[in-house]
């Protein structure tokens, strides 16, 4: 296993090789954070970095990250705890915006250009947000807004991350980890410990009201969506909002109800052999026996903690979705 870790100097004219101290971890998220890298390296009189200092780390030849330095700290034997996040990180600014008919992979290029952060591949999404208004928020909140309404609205999920030092955007069916035939696979053999939940405790609703104040009739539209075996096997669980102007109601209703009527089921697996394909926003074939029950599906990495220490790789993955069997 091979790992390069650079760091660039202030100026970015230099790259050092730091010895590195007790390993590198890597962190993602799929929603509300930037990629982020920690690790611990030996001060010496060669080394010069500082906050804003580029950071690279490749793995097996494998591009795995590109940021800066945003934190350090050090003890008395000149040991460096280094925090470095990719560029997602400056979505964490507020802002405020006004925009009218834009999807939301034009929105989130024009954020992109306004703070002037490189792009990569940005899917197209097919919804048009009629107009919004986001007031003193953070631009990862505006985003996360639009990619809500994409979903709510058609049904499709889109991943946003950062690949090496470019933005990117990518629909759910993009985010495989692996090819028909051959997909990553967790199960016992890979996994060392895990740990399951099922609830109807969090997002689960079985009934969809949604209302909007038609200001041109001055009535009250109310659109509907319900499933009543559902509702007479849990109760009613109901999710209200209100729409805006150009939302088909009764298809959003449709399509929430289609999200939301189902357990929310989670899955935490612990040491894990690594793969370098894996962050938060994968799509992974999951076969594991819980004794009573047997998953085997894929499932979305919700987050993802990738550890390298001397000559190992595991990772830590939380899952959610998938269907159980037997």
């Amino acid at each position: 296993m091979g790992v390069e870790l650079l760091v660039a100097d202030e100026a970015g004219t230099k790259a050092y090789i730091p010895p590195v101290e007790e390993g590198i971890e890597w962190l993602t998220e799929r929603r509300g954070a930037p990629g982020k890298l920690t690790f611990k390296v030996l001060k010496d009189d060669v080394l010069d970095f500082s906050e804003g200092s580029a950071v690279r780390l490749k793995s097996d030849g494998d591009d795995i990250f590109y940021g800066f330095v945003f934190k350090q700290s050090r003890d008395r034997d000149q040991i460096i705890k280094v925090t470095a996040y990719d560029q997602l990180r400056y979505l964490k600014n507020k802002d405020t915006y006004v925009y009218e008919n834009k999807t939301a992979a034009q929105f989130i290029r024009m954020v992109a250009a306004d703070f002037a952060l490189n792009t990569g591949d940005i899917d197209d999404t097919g919804f048009v947000i009629g107009s919004r208004v986001e007031e003193n928020t953070s631009l990862f909140e505006m985003i996360e807004n639009a990619l809500d309404l994409e979903l709510t609205n058609s049904g499709e999920l889109y991943v946003l991350y950062d690949d090496f030092g470019k933005m990117a955007l990518k629909h759910l069916s993009k985010m495989y980890v692996g090819s028909p035939g051959a997909y990553l696979m967790i199960d016992e053999e890979t996994g060392e410990n895990f740990e399951y939940t099922s609830s109807i405790d969090d997002s689960t609703f079985n009934k969809v009201k949604l209302t909007y104040d038609n200001e041109e009739t001055g009535f009250r539209e109310v659109y509907i969506a319900q499933d009543g075996a559902n509702m007479n096997r849990w109760g009613i669980l109901q999710y209200f909002d209100t729409l805006s102007k150009g939302e088909n109601g009764q298809a959003k209703a449709d399509a929430l109800l289609k999200l939301y009527d189902k357990k929310t089921r989670t899955l935490k697996i612990t040491n894990a052999v690594g793969d370098n394909r894996v962050r938060a926003g994968s799509m992974v074939v999951v076969r594991l026996d819980l004794g009573d029950m047997k998953l085997s599906n894929f499932m979305l990495v919700e987050s993802c903690r990738h550890t390298w220490r001397q000559d190992e790789h595991w990772m830590d993955l939380t899952l959610k979705g998938g269907e159980f069997v037997g």
